[in-house]
């Protein structure tokens, strides 16, 4: 996902720029020009603004250039028709709780005692094939990550690395703030691979669609969310990569470092290149290659080709 990344300073104004295929990740403060705005646009390049804290800000996100009137018509008629919807919000959910269902059975044939775990996300999991509102499989959804972050002290068996419940802006402990930074970061490369399709990020499906500028990208990332973002955590850990000297308390809560960022970022740079056998192709496919797959599968879902499914990891 990054090809380099340097440091440039601007005045007494010190960024991060982290060079990306898909765009350009900037870290810190930094005022931008006209021309710089013109440049960026005709290369279509895409910039994620995260603060000195760490926090996503926002997206510049050029004239669209692949966006189809018909694509988008038709990811509408699959919002506002109730029973299209939930048909993409289930299998959004029912994706995201068997890649869930699938760690945890890698950590509990590695001798983790996760049994109960299981089992209660297995009952949710056969409750979602019931639901005909959206705002009841948000909820399972929900009880199905509460679980789920259950299963974290166990896997992690760190004393610095407790888990107890999940906080955001800011988060409270160190594991919360591993988990909120992986996951913006995830967020925005899925923003950057719909960029290269025909897709609207604005128009999501088990997250709602109103004035939040993006949504479908929070939908397909739940899916990936716990083979990507939550084994790299596991990994980072385990292997000692972070350490509890790498966070520090700042805006009323706990926040990761520079050093950190860094590492985290050239890791998860590593775990989107990895390949896997794909099944259907016949050959390998990076994890990168995988998300933009899930989002063509979706367009041929909205335009009546075949059946949106999910993917579900094999491991």
């Amino acid at each position: 996902m990054y090809e380099r990344k340097k440091e440039i300073s601007l005045g007494n104004i010190k960024i991060d720029i982290i060079n990306k295929k898909n765009g350009h990740v900037l870290v810190g403060k930094v005022d931008l020009n006209k021309r710089f705005l013109e440049f960026v646009s005709q290369k279509e390049i895409l910039l994620h603004f995260f603060n000195h804290y760490g926090y996503y800000v926002g997206t510049y996100y050029p004239r669209e250039h692949l966006n189809s009137g018909y694509i988008i018509l038709k990811q509408a008629e699959h919002y506002l028709d109730e029973n299209k919807r939930i048909i993409l919000a289930s299998k959004i959910v029912e994706g995201s709780c068997k890649n869930i269902l699938n760690v945890i059975k890698y950590y509990k044939n590695r001798g983790k005692d996760l049994g109960k775990i299981e089992e209660n996300i297995i009952l949710l999991y056969k409750k979602i094939e019931k639901c005909n509102k959206v705002n009841e499989l948000m909820a399972i959804e929900g009880n199905i990550r509460d679980i789920y972050y259950k299963a974290f002290d166990e896997i992690i068996s760190n004393e610095d690395f407790i888990f107890n419940q999940r906080t955001r802006r800011p988060p409270q402990n160190e594991l919360n703030a591993l988990i909120s930074f992986g996951n913006s970061l995830f967020y925005v490369l899925v923003l950057g691979e719909i960029y290269k399709t025909h897709l609207d990020p604005r128009i999501g499906y088990l997250h709602a669609t109103n004035f939040r500028r993006f949504t479908l990208n929070l939908d397909i990332s739940e899916i990936f969310k716990p083979i990507i973002i939550d084994r790299l955590i596991f990994t980072l850990l385990s292997k000692k990569m972070i350490t509890k000297s790498d966070f520090e308390e700042d805006m009323g809560g706990i926040l990761l470092k520079d050093k950190g960022k860094r590492v985290f970022i050239e890791e998860f740079d590593r775990r989107l290149k990895k390949t896997i056998n794909h099944r259907q192709l016949g050959r390998k496919v990076s994890y990168r290659r995988l998300i933009r797959m899930e989002l063509y599968k979706l367009e041929k879902h909205l335009i009546g080709e075949s059946e949106f499914e999910p993917y579900v990891s094999r491991w």
